[in-house]
């Protein structure tokens, strides 16, 4: 049989797009309206009356990330929320629209960079089959201009949105809602403005280092793990918790991620920094990832 999902003579990806049946649920009538996640805080379960109001059935999520703690991070996340049900997990882009033909999801949770497909050759073909939500590190003001252009309904960089931010905006894809964190928002408005991209939390010069070995192969990443525990002497906590830290999480997604209280992340955290001599997220995430050495 024919694979309907491959590249053309000009390398150019392409894929036969599969009608769902009924179409997407919640149908959007005129533009996205721009804007932060959620509702102003109201409780996105709340009915009219504040009773809770149950769909008909969990939105059906699919989470494309190359990185297998950061999937991980985000089904945890969004488990145990009665409306949303995580279908399927992918690993670059022809994986996601794989798992999108044949789960039907209602959003997609899809990463920019990753190996073999990446995340913007795969979100046309995607978007023609659910909506897509980009959940990324990347923060350039051109991928997120081109990631709306292809069609992504919202844009949200890792470390800018709390769990419960998380599910109401996978929860307005649903009406049309696009969402955005802030990096994203302030990328757009400069470049609306004609101004520079704003600076990201890092040094650009950091930035630029820590970005390809955050998407390396897990086989590098348990390599590198090992020589950093034998080097700062973490116990194998410590090194969960710190693999974490360098994905973006902040101290609410790792307490879901490892199933511990929020305080015990942060004694984590302070033994971490003690051990690796630093005293923010930033110099301990470059200390771990070799960007600066241990003095």
């Amino acid at each position: 049989m024919q694979d309907d999902f491959a590249y053309g003579p000009d390398r150019q990806w392409s894929g036969s797009v599969r009608d769902r049946d009924g179409g997407r649920d919640g149908g959007r009538e005129g533009g996205p309206e721009a804007g932060w996640i959620g509702d102003g805080g109201r409780d996105p379960d709340a009915g009219a009356c504040g009773g809770p109001v149950r769909p008909h059935r969990p939105l059906r999520i699919v989470v494309a990330d190359d990185n297998p703690v950061v999937r991980a991070g985000l089904v945890a996340l969004l488990h145990g929320r009665h409306d949303i049900e995580v279908a399927a997990q992918a690993a670059d882009g022809r994986a996601a629209y794989e798992a999108a033909v044949r789960h039907r999801p209602d959003v997609i949770l899809l990463d920019v960079r990753m190996p073999d497909v990446d995340g913007l050759t795969a979100l046309p073909h995607l978007a023609r089959l659910a909506s897509v939500m980009m959940l990324t590190y990347s923060r350039e003001s051109e991928i997120v201009r081109e990631a709306l252009r292809l069609g992504a309904g919202g844009y949200l960089v890792h470390g800018e949105f709390t769990a419960d931010e998380l599910a109401a905006a996978v929860r307005g894809m649903r009406e049309g809602r696009a969402a955005f964190t802030t990096t994203a928002t302030n990328a757009l408005l400069a470049h609306v403005r004609g101004q520079p991209d704003p600076e990201p939390a890092i040094s650009a010069e950091s930035l630029s280092q820590l970005q390809p070995v955050v998407a390396q192969s897990s086989t590098g990443q348990r390599g590198l793990s090992m020589r950093n525990r034998e080097e700062f002497r973490l116990s194998s906590r410590e090194v969960e918790v710190m693999e974490l830290i360098a994905a973006g999480m902040n101290n609410q997604h790792i307490a879901a991620t490892c199933f511990i209280s929020e305080k015990t992340v942060k004694n984590h955290i302070n033994r971490i920094f003690a051990k690796l001599g630093t005293t923010t997220r930033s110099e301990a995430i470059a200390r771990w990832l070799g960007v600066t050495r241990h003095a």
